[in-house]
């Protein structure tokens, strides 16, 4: 790494790393580019010694992207032992606002890509990394809002703390505060959300591998474990993404053959809800929430209760693509209108300013919750030609994403004046 990189932030000059980052390199991946050149040149230029620590950082993803999630979370621990603070590509030379994203040290999946949301906007993204060697107590980047992009997931938690504990005396408006985000962890979130009317949430316990193994082998049933549980459950590896080792076990022979393939210690067991509709397809739906208010993020349809975007086959069907199109457009007197008393209860009660749910209707019409957090990736991406009414949808939640900071902006302004 070049000398510079090792500012640290709490000096008297902070030394932002120019980066390509998470939105760009995404989009490529996403796209069917190949990665593989651009990660060797940087290899190349990490082991002479010539890198920089914006491209230290890009290597990591670019790595983890590339299906090594153990050697880009190295190189990404590499980096940030001497350089903090990142820059990311803004549309303009005079940006209209500075924003902190304050991060953790973790995967690529558990910070908020608030990138995606910012992206094609004329705004400057500044990402503080908040590791043992940041000290936020000293001087800060210049920025007009800052907002925390760490996850609920553990090894967030010390950078959540460190900024919980600043979080009172910070200069100016710090949106998605630490506490907050602490309670979407699934086993918590139930707690949060319990008794909202025609709403629905499976209780998500906590169970550890040998738990799990007594019911398989010994009892054949939840009673001791979770007593309100009972099979079908859904299963999954605790803090695990992206549906990797998730499962519905019908019974206790089918829970030992899910336990004989995997290594975890704990895993999140649910009971099991089946949401299909009554052509047999189940629909799943992520909602983005701006500032309180619900927009409509994506629809996903198939005839697999483990649904999500990706595995939809969305594009090959242009059935699937105008009911999803149409559940876009007719959200406000649609599916907003028909939840919108539980909605409002969800945003109130978790309190954060920008966050996702995926969720369902239940065959008797209430909203089925599944999770809600706030590092689900909100992009546009997907083909225009194919998909010709994403564009203006995502317009839509970007705009009121930058309404928001801006309205923080000026509230804080008038409170000072």
């Amino acid at each position: 790494m070049h000398p510079h990189s090792q500012d640290q932030i709490a000096g008297t000059e902070q030394v932002c790393a120019n980066r390509i980052g998470m939105a760009r390199l995404a989009k490529l991946a996403f796209d069917g580019g190949d990665l593989r050149p651009l990660r060797q040149e940087l290899i190349a230029k990490l082991q002479d010694g010539t890198a920089e620590a914006g491209e230290g950082l890009d290597l990591s993803l670019i790595v983890q992207l590339l299906g090594d999630k153990q050697t880009g979370l190295a190189i990404q621990s590499e980096v940030l032992k001497s350089h903090q603070l990142f820059r990311l590509p803004c549309a303009t030379p005079n940006p209209r606002l500075r924003v902190l994203a304050l991060a953790a040290a973790t995967d690529m999946g558990s910070n908020t890509p608030i990138e995606f949301l910012l992206e094609p906007s004329a705004v400057e993204l500044m990402v503080l990394y908040v590791t043992g060697d940041v000290d936020l107590r000293g001087p800060l980047p210049d920025h007009d809002v800052a907002i925390v992009i760490a996850s609920d997931s553990d090894d967030c938690r010390d950078a959540l703390q460190t900024i919980d504990e600043i979080a009172p005396s910070w200069p100016k408006p710090l949106l998605n505060p630490p506490r907050r985000i602490c309670g979407l962890d699934r086993d918590k979130l139930h707690g949060q959300l319990a008794g909202i009317d025609d709403l629905e949430i499976p209780a998500t316990h906590v169970v550890s591998r040998s738990g799990l193994a007594f019911v398989s082998e010994d009892l054949e049933t939840f009673d001791i474990v979770a007593p309100d549980l009972d099979f079908p459950v859904i299963v999954r590896p605790r803090g695990s993404h992206a549906g990797i080792g998730l499962a519905k076990i019908d019974d206790a022979a089918a829970l030992a053959r899910y336990l004989a393939g995997r290594g975890e210690a704990e895993f999140f067991v649910s009971r099991f809800v089946d949401y299909s509709s009554a052509d047999g397809q189940f629909r799943k739906y992520r909602i983005v929430f701006v500032d309180g208010q619900p927009i409509a993020c994506h629809m996903a349809i198939a005839e697999r209760w483990d649904i999500w975007y990706l595995n939809a086959g969305m594009s090959d069907s242009a059935a699937k693509r105008l009911e999803e199109e149409t559940f876009m457009a007719t959200f406000d007197i649609g599916f907003g209108r028909r939840h919108r008393s539980a909605l409002s209860e969800v945003a109130g009660r978790l309190g954060l300013d920008y966050f996702t749910i995926d969720c369902a209707e239940t065959k008797s019409g209430s909203l089925l919750i599944f999770e809600a957090d706030n590092t689900a990736v909100v992009h546009n991406m997907d083909i225009p030609d194919v998909f010709p009414y994403k564009p203006p949808q995502m317009r839509k939640v970007f705009d009121a994403f930058l309404a928001m900071l801006e309205r923080r902006v000026a509230s804080a302004k008038e409170r000072a004046a």
